[in-house]
């Protein structure tokens, strides 16, 4: 019976080792994807300021939402 206890134990030792890699392993994929998404909105934003100067210097002061003007 002792041995038996051992054995669960060491299986929950192991199990538990591993839960703990695969939990470091998806923080850093987290952690990377956050870099990511951020590095991706400040992209964004200086393509948006971009088209607004764009836009300013073109002449169209409009709304970029607007309808086209019918016929």
């Amino acid at each position: 019976m002792h041995s038996e206890l051992e054995v669960r134990l060491e299986e929950l030792e192991t199990r538990s080792a591993f839960q703990e890699d695969i939990l470091e392993s998806l923080n850093k994929v987290i952690a990377d994807q956050q870099k990511e998404i951020d590095q991706l909105w400040h992209a964004s934003q200086i393509l948006k300021d971009q088209i607004r100067k764009l836009e300013y210097d073109s002449g169209e002061k409009g709304d970029g939402d607007a309808p086209p003007p019918h016929y």
